[in-house]
């Protein structure tokens, strides 16, 4: 299983390096559109290599869709939490209604009723 997954690790790394060896050209990087930039006077541009933009969207994408995963998941997790503190609480109940039914009993009879 080890060797399956470091097979798939460096794999992986092979295409991210010829990705980033095939697209090492600079590309121009606006915040604005240029109409909208000339209008308010705002033009933010950056250069960059291509391969840099492609993973950098390849990992906004990524982290986007694990916080969207995140909040979606928040009433599974509220649920399971939930669930959790119930069972805690009837396992406290079962514990001390145990101890009250054999309170005025007799010790060996106590004895015998827990063990079966």
């Amino acid at each position: 299983m080890r060797f399956v997954r470091y097979a798939c690790l460096i794999s992986f790394a092979a295409v991210l390096i010829a990705v980033a060896l095939a697209n090492r050209g600079m590309v121009t990087l606006r915040l604005l559109p240029v109409e909208i930039a000339d209008l308010l006077g705002l033009d933010q541009t950056i250069n960059l290599p291509l391969f840099l933009v492609i993973l950098g969207g390849v990992l906004v994408g990524l982290l986007v869709g694990f916080v969207w995963e995140w909040i979606r998941e928040y009433g599974e997790r509220a649920a399971a939490a939930h669930t959790a503190r119930e069972l805690r609480r009837l396992e406290r109940e079962v514990a001390r209604l145990k101890g009250e039914k054999y309170e005025g009993q007799d010790d060996v009879l106590a004895l015998l009723d827990r063990a079966s």
